[in-house]
C-alpha cells in the first residue's frame, strides 16, 4: 500500500519526494482548497457564525485527484505549513478528502532528518489552530462585507475595509498629521576645532555646559554672546575619562526582524523578502546534496532554537574563530504575546555556508541567505569590545566634551555589521560619526590652541514617515498582526489606494484620509489599536484552547451591528471629484479627467457617456525632451523592467532613459545630465553618454551607476548657499586671530521626512 504526503507547492514537494523511499507519493495543493464565498457573505449569523465554506474556482481537478489517490493509500500525511493557515488547509483537506487514515505532520525545516522524524511521529489535526484560523478569517469578512457596501454608498464604489489593515492605515494617517502639525523649532550648535601645542594633533568639542549648566543657544544672538565671551579665552583639558563598553549580538531573525533588515540592508520590499524565504525553506538544489531546505520556517514570532543548532553553531565559531570565540548564545528577554510556535529564523546546517552554497543561489537567495546565516552564527560569538575616551575641555566657564572610540575587539562584528570605530555604517547620524573617532592622547592640564569655532544653525525635524520596515516594526511593537499578516497588510493597503509609497515612504492618499476620518469616528473600535491587540490576544486564547471562538465573534458582531445601522444614517455622503488635468478632450473641448478601471489609471471625458473619449495618463516630470528640434515633454513610462523615461511625442520621437533626466548638460560631451541612486538612496547626478570621459562617480555610487532597473527618482532639495553645509544647514567660521566674522542666520532647513 502506498502512502501520500500532502503540501502546498510543487517546490516543497520535489524536495521532500528526494528524502522518502518509493512507497510514498508527494503531491501539491497549490495553496488553499475551501475558503468562504466571493458572491456572499458566508457566515450563518443566525446559527453562531458557523461559516460555508465552498470549494474554490479552479481547484477541482487537484482535490479530486487527491481524494481518488487517498482511497488507494494506507495512509495520508498532510504536511502544509506549521501554522494557523497551514493546519486551516490539513482541516479542509481531510474534510474533503473524507477518508479516516488522515495525519497531520509539522516541518519546520525541509530536511531529510526533519521529514522523516515527522512521519514516525504524526499528529491529530490541531483544532484549536484551525479555529483561530476560521475566527479571524469569519472576523475579516464580518467587518468586509459589512463595511465595505457603506463607504461605496457614502465615498465612492470599489471601497474596501480591513479589521487589522485599516489600523495600519491609521498610523500612517496620524503620523502625516503630526508632520502637517510640526512647527520646527531653532536651535545652534558650536563646534571648536583645537590643536595640541607642539601641532601633532587636532581635536574637536562640542559645547555641553556654561558655569556648570547645560546650555543649547536657541538663536543667533545667544551665539553670538557665546562667541564673544569665548574670543581670546585660554583652552585647557580639564579631565580625561576611559571607559570599556561592550555591544552583544543581536538575537537570531524571527519574521519582523527579517523583514526590517532586509529592508534596511538589502533594499528588499517586505513581499519580496517572504518570497525568497520561501524559496530558501522548501528547498534549493545545492548540487551532490541535491534539494534541500536551507533555512527554517519563516513565519515565526519566537527566537528560540533547538539545542542541537545551538551546538552546531557553537561547534563552527569553536572550529573558524578558537575556542575563546564561542558564547552561550544571546540572551533574549521573553516578550508579551509571543506564540513561541516555532524556532528562530535560522539556517538547517550552518556549515552549509554563504560560500559554499552561492554558486547554485540567485543573487537575492545568496544575499537573504547570507543575512540570516551570519546574524545566526554571530549570536554565539563574544561581543564587540569598545575603548571609550572623553575628554572635557574648558574656555572662560564654558565646557565643551570630545568623545572617540576605537574598536578593542570585533567580536561578533567579524560576521554580522558593518562597524567601524563601532559604528554601524548605516548610521547616518553626524554628532555620532563625530564622537566615534579616536582622540590623540590627551592629558589632564594640558593646554591647547584654538584654531577655528564652527556655530551651525539647526532646526528641529519632524518625524519621519514610515517605511515598510518601520510600518512592520510599530505594528509588532502594538500588537497589531502576526508574522504571517505584516506582509499582506503592507501589500493590501497599496493595493486598495489608501496609501502611496513615494521615495520608500508612506504618504495617506486623499482616500486613505476620508476613510479613516469616517472609521475613526462611527467606528472607533475598528480603527483603534488596544481594541485590535486585544483581538489579537484573544485569537492567541483560542489557539491555546482557552477561549471559545465563537464567543469572540458574537462579543464583536453585535456591537459592531449597531454601529453600522447608526452610521447608515449619521454618514454625509463625500463627494470624491476626480483629479481635472490640463489636457482638453479633442471630441468636446472639456479638460479631460483622471479615471481609474482594473488595468490602472487613464484619462477620460467628464461628459461620458455622451462622449468616450480616452487616452492614457503619462506622468509628466516638468522638462522638455532633451532631443534636439523635438517639441515633446520627458513623461514616466511603464515596461515589464520597470520604470523608464521618454518622449510624450513617441514614436515620432525616439528619446528613451532608464534614469531620471535632468536639465543639465555634461560639461565635457554635452549629453544630457541623469540621476542615479547609491543603494541607500542618495541621489547623484552623472552624464547619460556610456562613453563620455567624465570621471566616475563617487566611492560607494559605482554599484548603483552599473544597475539598468530604474528607480523611483527623489526630489531635488533646494541647495542652502553658505561657507559650510550639512543637510542644508549653514555653517560659519570664527578663526583663531579673534576676529570672529558676523554668524548670519541661514534660513530654515527644509522640512524633511527624517
Amino acid at each position: 500500500m502506498k502512502r501520500l504526503i500532502i503540501v502546498e507547492s510543487p517546490a516543497k514537494a520535489r524536495t521532500i519526494q528526494r528524502f522518502v523511499d518509493k512507497s510514498f507519493s508527494v503531491k501539491a495543493t497549490m495553496g488553499h482548497v475551501r475558503d468562504l464565498p466571493k458572491s456572499k457573505l458566508g457566515v450563518d449569523i443566525e446559527n453562531n457564525f458557523q461559516p460555508e465554506y465552498v470549494r474554490i474556482k479552479g481547484k477541482q481537478k487537484v482535490v479530486n485527484e487527491l481524494k481518488k489517490e487517498a482511497q488507494t493509500c494506507e495512509s495520508v500525511y498532510l504536511a502544509s505549513d506549521p501554522d494557523r493557515e497551514g493546519e486551516a488547509i490539513a482541516w479542509h483537506l481531510a474534510e474533503l478528502i473524507g477518508t479516516d487514515n488522515t495525519h497531520r505532520i509539522e516541518l519546520h525545516e525541509i530536511t531529510k532528518k526533519a521529514v522523516l522524524s515527522a512521519l514516525d511521529h504524526p499528529e491529530p489535526i490541531n483544532m484549536n489552530m484551525v479555529n483561530a484560523q476560521q475566527a479571524r478569517r469569519v472576523l475579516d469578512r464580518l467587518v468586509g462585507y459589512k463595511l465595505s457596501p457603506l463607504l461605496w454608498k457614502k465615498v465612492t464604489r470599489g471601497l474596501s475595509a480591513g479589521r487589522v489593515q485599516s489600523v495600519a492605515v491609521r498610523i500612517i494617517c496620524e503620523r502625516e498629521r503630526e508632520i502637517q502639525a510640526f512647527k520646527p523649532e531653532e536651535y545652534w550648535k558650536l563646534t571648536s576645532v583645537l590643536e595640541k601645542k607642539d601641532k601633532s594633533a587636532q581635536v574637536k568639542s562640542l559645547l555641553i555646559e556654561y558655569s556648570g549648566e547645560k546650555i543649547k543657544p536657541g538663536n543667533g544672538e545667544e551665539m553670538d554672546v557665546i562667541l564673544s565671551r569665548l574670543e581670546g579665552g585660554a583652552w585647557k583639558v580639564v579631565n580625561v575619562g576611559r571607559k570599556e563598553q561592550q555591544r552583544k549580538p543581536p538575537p537570531p531573525f524571527i519574521t519582523s526582524t527579517l523583514q526590517q533588515e532586509a529592508s534596511r540592508r538589502l533594499y528588499f520590499r517586505v513581499s519580496r523578502t517572504m518570497q525568497i524565504a520561501q524559496q530558501l525553506y522548501e528547498g534549493v538544489d545545492i548540487g551532490s546534496e541535491g534539494t534541500v531546505g536551507l533555512i527554517t520556517y519563516m513565519r515565526t514570532d519566537s527566537t528560540r532554537v533547538s539545542q542541537a543548532a545551538k551546538a552546531e553553531a557553537q561547534e563552527f565559531v569553536r572550529r573558524e574563530f578558537g575556542p575563546e570565540a564561542a558564547t552561550e548564545g544571546p540572551f533574549v528577554k521573553k516578550r508579551p504575546n509571543v506564540q513561541d510556535a516555532h524556532e528562530a529564523i535560522r539556517p538547517t546546517s550552518v556549515f552549509r555556508t554563504p560560500d559554499a552554497v552561492k554558486s547554485y543561489l540567485s543573487s537575492e537567495q545568496f544575499r537573504l541567505y547570507k543575512l540570516i546565516w551570519s546574524r545566526f552564527v554571530a549570536g554565539y560569538m563574544q561581543p564587540i569590545v569598545m575603548d571609550i575616551v572623553t575628554a572635557d575641555i574648558d574656555c572662560n566657564d564654558y565646557r565643551f566634551r570630545a568623545t572617540g572610540s576605537t574598536v578593542k575587539s570585533p567580536g561578533f562584528t567579524v560576521l554580522y555589521g558593518d562597524v567601524k570605530n563601532g559604528n554601524n555604517k548605516d548610521n547616518n547620524n553626524k554628532d555620532e560619526e563625530e564622537k566615534n573617532t579616536m582622540l590623540p592622547p590627551l592629558e589632564a592640564g594640558e593646554p591647547l590652541d584654538l584654531l577655528e569655532l564652527i556655530p551651525e544653525q539647526l532646526f528641529t525635524q519632524p518625524p519621519p514617515r514610515y517605511n515598510e520596515a518601520s510600518l512592520i516594526k510599530i505594528l509588532e511593537e502594538k500588537g497589531i498582526g502576526r508574522p504571517s499578516t505584516y506582509a499582506p497588510i503592507v501589500s493590501t493597503i497599496q493595493k486598495r489606494e489608501y496609501v502611496e509609497l513615494k521615495e520608500k515612504r508612506f504618504y495617506p492618499t486623499k482616500l486613505g484620509f476620508i476613510v479613516t476620518e469616517i472609521l475613526e469616528k462611527h467606528f472607533p473600535d475598528i480603527v483603534d489599536v488596544e481594541f485590535t491587540a486585544q483581538m489579537e490576544g484573544l485569537l492567541d486564547g483560542v489557539e491555546e484552547g482557552k477561549t471559545e471562538w465563537t464567543g469572540i465573534i458574537g462579543d464583536f458582531y453585535f456591537p459592531f451591528e449597531k454601529e453600522l445601522a447608526r452610521a447608515e444614517n449619521e454618514v454625509v455622503r463625500v463627494e470624491m471629484e476626480p483629479e481635472v488635468s490640463e489636457k482638453v478632450c479633442p471630441n468636446c473641448g472639456r479638460n479631460l479627467v483622471v479615471r481609474k478601471s482594473r488595468f490602472g489609471k487613464f484619462l477620460g471625458c467628464p461628459g461620458f457617456p455622451d462622449c468616450k473619449f480616452t487616452m492614457p495618463l503619462l506622468e509628466e516630470i516638468g522638462l522638455p525632451c532633451p532631443n534636439e528640434g523635438c517639441s515633446g515633454t520627458v513623461v514616466v513610462k511603464n515596461s515589464r523592467r520597470g520604470k523608464f523615461y521618454g518622449c510624450s511625442r513617441y514614436p515620432e520621437c525616439d528619446f528613451v532613459s532608464w534614469y531620471r533626466p535632468t536639465d543639465k548638460r555634461c560639461e565635457k560631451c554635452s549629453s544630457i545630465m541623469v540621476l542615479k541612486f547609491t543603494r541607500d538612496g542618495k541621489a547623484y547626478m552623472t552624464c547619460s553618454n556610456r562613453n563620455c570621459p567624465e570621471p566616475p562617480p563617487p566611492k560607494g555610487e559605482k554599484a548603483a551607476a552599473k544597475k539598468t532597473k530604474s528607480k523611483a527618482p527623489a526630489k531635488k532639495s533646494k541647495k542652502t548657499t553658505g561657507k559650510k553645509t550639512t543637510a542644508g544647514k549653514k555653517k560659519t567660521a570664527v578663526k583663531k586671530t579673534g576676529t570672529k566674522k558676523a554668524a548670519k542666520k541661514s534660513k530654515p532647513a527644509e522640512e524633511t521626512e527624517g
